[in-house]
């Protein structure tokens, strides 16, 4: 599990194909804290990745043929910058939202509007995650724990604080640009069970019938 907060800017120093997946080698310097073990779990643009060969200056990790088509890694060049955030521990405070690092789709940037210094950009909502979005609930976009401002149909909005620009790599996204999406987890059972054809659904969630 994750946060959403982003602790470090990777760079990307290369992106290696091994039979049907990759290996993804990424270069940081973790400012705040120890450099994460061998096995450990580091969320890569929202996206968890198991840890392999460690040193002060980086990491290696495997992607899987799933993560390949179900994410953007894969398409990543030497250079680019992905946010990375380590796995939460027991007891950690929880600054942002529950994020099990499980990319559900890709969003796309509709329109990014500046209101002073603020951004408040408008993305692409995939349809069958319409269910798992509301506003004021919680959305991660490319690993970082965002607010919903708004939801409309086909779309929902959030608005970017000065921080998050400077901390993350959202600021590289332009209007079409393709971002990893997850829905918050809690939305993900409630909308299940909502689905459920008989009244059994809402009893399921509030304990009996009203």
């Amino acid at each position: 599990m994750f946060t959403g907060l982003i602790e470090a800017i990777g760079t990307v120093r290369g992106l290696v194909r091994a039979g049907a997946g990759s290996r993804l080698e990424i270069e940081v310097d973790w400012r705040h804290g120890n450099p994460p073990s061998n096995g450990d779990s580091v969320a890569v643009d929202g996206a968890c990745l198991t840890v392999l060969a460690p040193t002060a200056g980086g990491f290696s990790a495997d992607l899987s043929p799933e993560t390949i088509d179900r994410t953007l890694l894969g398409r990543l060049h030497a250079g680019e910058r992905v946010n990375l955030e380590r796995a939460l521990r027991l007891g950690d405070r929880i600054g942002g939202h529950l994020v099990q690092g499980h990319v559900d789709g890709l969003t796309r940037v509709i329109a990014i509007q500046p209101q002073t210094a603020f951004s408040r950009w408008r993305l692409s909502l995939p349809a069958e995650h319409t269910g798992e979005v509301a506003a004021k609930g919680s959305v991660a976009v490319h690993g970082v724990s965002l607010t919903v401002a708004a939801v409309g149909d086909g779309w929902f909005e959030v608005v970017l604080i000065p921080e998050t620009l400077r901390a993350t790599n959202l600021d590289r996204a332009r209007v079409g640009s393709h971002l990893h999406l997850e829905t918050d987890v809690l939305a993900k059972y409630v909308a299940r069970q909502l689905q459920k054809p008989d009244r059994s659904a809402i009893d399921d969630i509030f304990g009996g019938s009203a």
